[in-house]
């Protein structure tokens, strides 16, 4: 079978994700594979694709190879999946499947974003393997990986893949402007950030009437007009003390010109099941914080043009960013009515600084990072030293007392007299402290 090896990272021959592929053509060699480096070689795709065009064209099967960046793939291999669309090729009858490596942190919303945009493509999807970045160093991460490749190429020879869905058709987005504005009143500095094109009068229209309807003055960032000079780059060389190597001024502005803010507001579009490309080079390039949640506590909203109610996977990556960040989400605007209520919702957050706990989106995602900057605390100074000062190290085995307790009690249970002794005691036990808070809340004896 031809393969053509679509390498996302911008780190080309030296992409971790892409050694796993290496070592697969090694292992099957009666597969063809070709590669070509999308993500180090995206600005000359943007010139000219004619060369990708034909590598796809010769291929039966595409494999997206990439590390997972911020919840999705790099920038890099975004924008050229743009391009791809653009390009109107015909893919028709060809395979897809994808492999990526990450540490696990949101892979689910990155494959679902691939799988979503074959399907946009006509692509016959397979599955996808997401690897741990140490995986292929392990006998297990070896066989996983030969495993997943023996399983797509038997649903290519067999036709097992995903149900082919009809190309989406852009629908015609209809807002009706809400005609109506507040007084503004002093504090709250709210920073509006966009990626709107000048011929998107839709999503103007909404920032209109989000500023028209808000109580507090907003000022607005097109980020689609920042000049970036690329992608983030995974180079890491940012670990340390938080400085980008690229010299277009983006880490500065983002610490002065938009994290200064008391709350944001992101504005945007649906474009390939996604805030778009544009939007992309945005989030990687915040990789100048690291890990490092440098927001929380500040409340966030978005002003959303297009279909998002069928975009399940855009809803969670949105969710989930704010969870993880510990931002409250005071709502996803899609219409007038929309507009209204997220303007009273982020005032009222704002006012009264309400900072919901986060659920497992958040938790889980938060653990993840705790382990590997405490794994990584020697390169990743600057995030170790601000989970230290903020309490992200909170490892079970540091709570001794419970440890104890929860021994103590097993030990009681498993003795069959001391249990049936306890009858319904332990039940009792265990709501007792929270009788005693629901009492001092009754008589108001909080200190």
């Amino acid at each position: 079978m031809k393969i053509c090896v679509l390498n996302g990272s911008p780190k080309g021959k030296y992409s971790i994700t892409l050694q796993t592929v290496l070592y697969l053509a090694q292992k099957f060699p009666t597969c063809s594979f070709e590669f070509i480096n999308v993500g180090q070689r995206i600005k000359s795709y943007e010139r000219d694709m004619s060369e990708a065009l034909d590598a796809i064209s010769r291929a039966e099967l595409l494999l997206f190879c990439y590390p997972v960046y911020t919840f999705i793939a790099p920038y890099q291999l975004h924008r050229f999946i743009e391009l791809l669309k653009e390009a109107n090729i015909d893919l028709g009858g060809k395979y897809a499947a994808q492999i990526s490596t990450s540490k696990h942190f949101y892979d689910v919303t990155a494959h679902q974003y691939i799988r979503e945009n074959c399907h946009d493509l006509q692509l016959r999807y397979l599955g996808g393997l997401s690897a741990d970045m140490d995986d292929l160093l392990s006998p297990k991460g070896r066989a996983d990986a030969e495993a997943f490749w023996k399983h797509t190429l038997f649903c290519a020879q067999n036709g097992v893949f995903d149900a082919l869905t009809p190309k989406m058709q852009a629908l015609p987005v209809s807002y009706e402007p809400l005609g109506m504005e507040v007084d503004k009143r002093g504090g709250f500095d709210t920073v509006i950030v966009t990626n709107r094109e000048p011929n998107d009068d839709t999503l103007a229209a909404m920032i209109s009437d989000f500023d028209a309807v808000y109580p507090f003055k907003t000022r607005i960032v097109n980020i689609a007009k920042y000049p970036f000079k690329g992608g983030c780059l995974g180079c890491f060389g940012c670990a340390a003390d938080g400085r980008c190597v690229y010299k277009d001024g983006f880490d500065k502005f983002l610490r002065e010109e938009i994290q200064t803010a008391s709350a944001i507001v992101y504005a945007f579009s649906v474009k390939d099941h996604s805030m778009g490309a544009s939007f992309k080079q945005y989030d990687d390039r915040q990789f100048c914080n690291g890990h490092r949640t440098v927001t929380m506590g500040m409340p966030m909203g978005y002003l959303i043009c297009g279909d998002y109610s069928n975009e399940s996977n855009l809803r969670l990556i949105i969710e989930g960013r704010c969870q993880v960040g510990q931002n409250f989400l005071a709502g996803c605007a899609t219409d007038g009515e929309g507009v209204r209520k997220l303007a009273k919702n982020l005032s009222y957050a704002l006012e009264n600084k309400y900072v919901p706990p986060q659920n497992f989106l958040g938790v889980g995602g938060m653990k993840i990072f705790r382990d590997l900057i405490y794994l990584m605390r020697g390169l990743m100074k600057a995030d170790h030293k601000f989970y230290k000062k903020h309490g992200i190290y909170d490892f079970p085995h540091k709570k001794l007392g419970t440890i104890i307790k929860m021994k103590l009690l097993g030990a009681l249970v498993t003795n069959p007299k001391i249990k049936a002794k306890m009858g319904n005691k332990m039940n009792e036990g265990m709501i007792a402290p929270y009788q005693k808070v629901i009492e001092k809340a009754k008589l108001n004896d909080f200190k």
